[in-house]
Parts: structure tokens; C-alpha cells; sequence
């Protein structure tokens, strides 16, 4: 099944209790059957001309003040992620899942890739969105970011989140006890699933690319600086206005100390990177240099060799 889909059920399951997961199962249900039984509209949401977004409208409208409203959510997103001649087999499968999820039966999630691990956890976290304020978005962004940071610091919180031998369970109770009553309750629950749904050893990759994710939902960009040194705030507000007339969206920087850097700062938005540090540009005259050493280095082993011979390296290399 569509990994974002099933992130996005997972989301909008957990934020209901038993008795309105077996509605909210009763009502895919239905739907289904209705989707079966009525060919005008199996015909309208598994039209591959028709886009993603333009049946979720069509199935939001239908739906609006007949089902719950988790269901309607469910099946407004399935319909509009998975491809169009696959909508009857998502419908199914988002009503089996609330079923057997209202049944208390086990749905632990199953390994996926790199990829598709990211896309589920990236599914869960555009159904919290939808709930949270630009203010909470904006929270929940730097949150993200800042545990991302902790755990990439902090060897022994490290090693035991990314060891797939301890339990999912051990690993969510763990992340509990940090961060519990000091981040959102949204932003917990998210960290929570990057665990069950993500893949252990990109806890911190997934930790970032969530954060760029909560910015895009806001409809910000994320500019990723390494600073040698503490940015100042009039120097924060310049790159920002930069990088927004560059990119066209409004910028939000993290910055992180990184001395190693000796001085200056290296940019990264998106796929876009630029290198204005001292560390760089001596990386960068290492390697213009490098090439003329070994010419030199060459130069001489042929000068010795053709003394030894008893010609002279000009001799040479006007012969040849």
C-alpha cells in the first residue's frame, strides 16, 4: 500500500479511541461499497485524466455530514495519493486497517526503504499538520530540529535509537521520558511514529527532513548554515532577505557552531549550496595545488634520471 497513506491513517487512528475507529471502519466500509456499486463515480475517481487534489474535493463534498469526520478525512487522502485505478484497493485497505486496529489486533509497521520509510513518516506528519497553527507549525519545526541536534550529539541516546535490537517500544518510552511536558504533544507524537514508522538508522536524517517537511507546510524554506562562529542577529535577518530573493519563499535558518570551519559559513537550501568558508577555500587550493606539486615532483624524477643517462631534461624534451 501507498507508504504516505499509510502514514496518514496511522495519524488520524491514533488521535481517536476504539469506539470511533469501529465507526470510522464501518464507514470506509460503506463508502467502498458504494464506490463499487456506482459506476459514475468509480468511473470519476479512477479517471487517470482527474488529479489527486481534484478528487479529495470531490470526495470531501460527497462526504461532508454523512460519515465521521476521520473517515472523510482517510478517504479524501487515499483518494487523492494513490494512483487513480488503484482508489477501490486504498479504500479497502484504509477500512481493514481500522478494523483490525479497533479489534486491538497488532499493526506494527512493516520494514520499507530508505524512501518509503521517510514518505510513511512524512504521511503521519501531514495529518498532524492539518490540525496545528502556523505558530505550532513553526514550533514544532524548531523542536525537531533541536532534538535532531541532541541525538547527533549524544553518542549513548544515539546508539540506542538506531539499535534495531531494542524495541520499538523501549526506543518510544525512551524519547517519552526526554522530551514529555517540554515540546508540543504533537511534535512527541511525531517523534514517536519516525520511530515505529521510520527506519532506525536514519533517526536523525528523518528527524531533519520532518523539520523541512513542518516549514514547507507553513510555506517556508529551510536554510541549513554551518557557522565557525555565533551568527549575529542583523546577519541572520540579511541572509534570510538573500536567500528569500533567491529562492522565492520566505527563509527560516538553523544554525549550527561548527569551529572546524576556521571561519565564514556553509549554506545548504534544498539542492543549492554554497561554501563561503576559510575551510573551503583551502579544500578548494589543496586541489588547484596538488596537481602542480606532482608535475614539479615529476619534473625532477625525469631531470635525475636523465642525468644519470647522461643527457640533459631539455635534451630530452626537445627530442620527443
Amino acid at each position: 500500500m501507498n507508504p504516505t497513506l499509510q502514514g496518514y491513517a496511522a495519524a488520524v487512528l491514533e488521535s481517536v479511541d476504539t469506539d470511533e475507529r469501529h465507526a470510522v471502519a464501518h464507514d470506509l466500509e460503506a463508502f467502498e461499497r458504494l464506490v463499487m456499486g456506482n459506476a459514475p463515480l468509480r468511473a470519476a475517481l479512477t479517471d487517470t485524466t482527474v488529479r489527486g487534489p481534484a478528487r479529495r474535493a470531490v470526495v470531501n463534498e460527497l462526504l461532508d455530514g454523512k460519515v465521521s469526520l476521520p473517515a472523510r478525512r482517510i478517504a479524501a487522502y487515499a483518494v487523492s495519493v494513490v494512483h487513480a485505478p488503484d482508489v477501490v484497493t486504498a479504500l479497502g485497505w484504509a477500512a481493514n486497517r481500522s478494523r483490525r486496529l479497533a479489534e486491538g489486533q497488532d499493526e506494527s509497521e512493516s520494514p520499507l526503504s530508505l524512501s518509503q520509510a521517510r514518505q510513511r513518516v512524512g504521511g503521519f506528519a501531514t495529518a498532524l499538520n492539518e490540525e496545528l497553527s502556523n505558530e505550532e507549525l513553526e514550533e514544532m519545526e524548531d523542536e525537531l530540529f533541536r532534538f535532531a541536534r541532541i541525538v547527533e550529539s549524544t553518542h549513548a541516546l544515539r546508539s540506542a535509537l538506531v539499535d534495531r535490537d531494542l524495541a520499538v517500544e523501549a526506543r518510544q518510552a525512551l524519547v517519552t521520558q526526554i522530551l514529555e511536558g517540554k515540546i508540543l504533544p504533537a511534535t512527541l507524537t511525531l517523534v514517536r511514529y519516525a520511530i515505529s514508522g521510520g527506519r532506525a538508522r536514519d533517526i536523525v536524517g528523518t528527524l531533519d527532513w520532518l523539520s523541512e517537511q513542518t516549514a514547507k507546510a507553513r510555506g517556508w524554506r529551510i536554510a541549513r548554515v554551518r557557522a565557525a562562529a555565533p551568527v549575529e542577529d542583523a546577519q541572520r535577518v540579511e541572509l534570510a532577505e538573500t536567500l528569500q530573493a533567491l529562492t522565492g519563499s520566505p527563509v527560516d535558518l538553523q544554525v549550527v557552531i561548527d569551529p572546524t570551519l576556521l571561519s565564514g559559513a556553509l549554506i545548504q537550501i534544498g539542492d543549492l549550496q554554497v561554501d563561503a568558508t576559510a575551510r573551503g577555500r583551502i579544500d578548494n587550493l589543496r586541489e588547484h595545488m596538488v596537481p602542480s606539486a606532482w608535475d614539479r615532483s615529476d619534473r625532477g624524477d625525469r631531470a635525475h634520471a636523465a642525468n644519470a643517462t647522461g643527457t640533459t631534461t631539455t635534451q630530452t624534451e626537445g627530442a620527443s
